[in-house]
């Protein structure tokens, strides 16, 4: 009868250090090095979906931001409902897409915004606000229309915002400012100023 010999795979002896792969070193680099190119790619393009940088460049702001500073400005899936009093927002002028501004939240849709003798009052509610840099020296009154929001610069009397032209409606809102990332001595997060409670 005819025998067949198959191949048994033999066990490691004992104290033998286990078969080298066949692949060049080099190559292993190579692939690692790869993998963490297309990780860090794949990083910077998720963190740039969720976070805009944009740079300061008037004086409306101030003291707050000054021109140049750089800010981290969160974009992504933002509502209606996530926007807050004294939030600082980026958004499309208006009046002229192309161009964005900076400004804080001070009106929300239905509020009635009233500016007179140096004071900002939301609702007949007279609002705190220590970031700005001089009182405003103009008056008026206006009510914000639903999805519209009613925006000011902090420094009141050098900024051109809501109180010259009008409302930003919501689908031009580009995100909310977190955080002056550059020059460093600027470093800060740009946390919701205190407002008193608008309707109280």
């Amino acid at each position: 009868m005819e025998t067949t010999n198959y191949p048994v795979e033999q066990p490691p002896v004992e104290g033998q250090p286990p078969a080298k792969s066949q692949r060049p070193e080099w190559v292993t680099f190579a692939w690692e090095v790869l993998q963490t190119l297309l990780m860090a790619a794949v990083m910077y393009f998720v963190i740039d979906a969720v976070l805009a940088r944009v740079q300061v460049v008037n004086v409306s702001m101030k003291p707050t931001l000054q021109p140049n500073d750089r800010l981290l400005v969160f974009r992504y899936a933002l509502q209606v409902k996530d926007v807050k009093y004294g939030d600082v927002v980026v958004f499309h002028y208006p009046n002229n897409p192309t161009e964005d501004y900076i400004k804080r939240i001070i009106g929300m849709p239905g509020d009635v915004v009233r500016v007179a003798d140096g004071i900002v009052k939301v609702n007949g509610q007279e609002l705190t606000e220590p970031y700005i840099a001089a009182p405003p020296n103009y008056h008026g009154e206006w009510t914000v229309p639903e999805e519209n929001f009613f925006v000011l610069g902090d420094n009141r009397n050098q900024s051109s915002d809501s109180h010259e032209w009008g409302f930003v409606p919501y689908e031009d809102i580009v995100g909310k400012a977190l955080v002056i990332y550059w020059p460093l001595n600027h470093i800060k997060l740009l946390s919701q100023a205190i407002l008193v409670p608008a309707g109280n």
